[in-house]
């Protein structure tokens, strides 16, 4: 039964064309952190759609004040909906660069356990582009529907001290952290404390990779931060501290000169590749589970408390035969770490060797197990 014949639209009116749909929020204040949408009028009801007159960027304070006085300018949620044909053929006409890459994407998908994966070499080659910025802002298609429903980006961390729950001063805190005469703040930590006196109106993140400190009206800067750390080349910005794999994590706890510590999680039937290293030698200590090791022509079990060594050159692999996490210390030490070094013999995830690369060799203690 058709949407027509099934009386779900009102007599006279015609199904909706292939327009392309974005939800424009009621701004509640001259807030300087989103993006706006002008809007045009609908000639119906409040909360019909409208046609976009144009995007604007994020303004200023002034500015931003300017356009609430004004009316007719709505908060770009960055929600949508349109029939995915729709948006194809716009993306085709506007866009064509990213529709030809995606195009090929999806002819070329590979199947990875029960994970389909884009081909790295093709996704590198996307150009890298909001749907606001390939479409929306170049399509004669766009309508704007008003929405007003308590919406928050929550897309920064001044946004975050608004929807959490704060002390008898204002601070929002997530984590371990003391506060001693300030308010206003933001303090987020995951593994130590954090203690402050005598401030206000700050952010403080803390993570395994870095710490920020930023005054509240600031933190939408942070993208200057992290330009900034791309242009020096710092390995914060490319390769975390703590990394997910298939069969589990490692968490890179300490590393120097010609040695490296990492605490390794092996998930219940999980085995890491079979693989050797030509610069590296491994240490390994079980800390909880069982533990399955190859080490050339032997296979044996070690449990908590047990450890042993894979020298440099030794075949190797890891396998969890039990039914909790098996947790591990590995220290590896060589004159090289890098993530070139590693030749996998055997791999059930299908993964290829890695290959040289010159921002890796630039930060040889940052190594991958796999």
């Amino acid at each position: 039964m058709s949407r027509r014949s099934s009386g779900l639209l009102p007599r006279g009116r015609k199904p909706p064309g292939p327009e392309l749909v974005l939800f424009g929020i009621t701004p509640t204040r001259p807030e300087t952190g989103y993006g706006y949408i002008a809007a045009g009028q609908s000639g119906e009801a409040p909360g019909a759609a409208r046609p976009v007159s144009r995007f604007i960027e994020k303004p200023d304070a002034e500015k931003a004040a300017a356009l609430l006085s004004a009316g007719g300018y709505y908060w770009n949620s960055g929600m949508f909906m349109f029939r995915a044909d729709s948006y194809l053929a716009e993306l085709k006409k506007h866009s064509p660069d990213i529709y030809d890459t995606c195009l090929l994407a999806a002819r070329s998908l590979e199947r990875d356990m029960d994970f389909t994966r884009i081909p790295a070499e093709i996704f590198e080659h996307c150009p890298d582009d909001s749907i606001d910025y390939a479409v929306m802002e170049k399509t004669s298609k766009a309508l704007l529907v008003p929405m007003d429903a308590g919406w928050s980006d929550v897309g920064s961390w001044s946004t975050i001290w608004d929807v959490t729950d704060k002390d008898e001063n204002a601070n929002a805190i997530l984590g371990d952290a003391c506060l001693e005469d300030s308010n206003n703040c933001l303090v987020y930590t995951s593994d130590k404390l954090v203690a402050m006196l005598g401030v206000k109106d700050l952010v403080v993140v803390d993570t395994k990779d870095a710490l920020m400190v930023a005054h509240k009206d600031k933190v939408q800067d942070v993208k200057k931060l992290v330009k900034r750390l791309n242009g020096d080349q710092r390995s914060e910005t490319r390769t975390h501290r703590q990394v997910y794999r298939p069969w589990g994590s490692y968490d890179s706890i300490d590393m120097g000169n010609r040695f490296q510590v990492k605490r390794i999680s092996v998930k219940p039937g999980e085995k890491l590749s079979l693989q050797k290293h030509h610069h590296r030698a491994e240490h390994w200590i079980i800390v909880k589970g069982t533990a399955e090791v190859t080490r050339d022509e032997e296979t044996f079990l070690l449990s908590e408390n047990q450890s042993t060594y894979i020298p440099i050159g030794a075949v190797h692999r890891l396998f969890n035969p039990g039914r909790i996490p098996l947790e591990l210390i590995e220290v590896q030490s060589g004159a090289y770490l890098g993530e070139d070094d590693i030749e996998r013999l055997d791999d059930r995830y299908g993964r290829a060797a890695p290959t040289p690369d010159v921002e890796e060799e630039q930060i040889p203690v940052m190594s991958e197990k796999v």
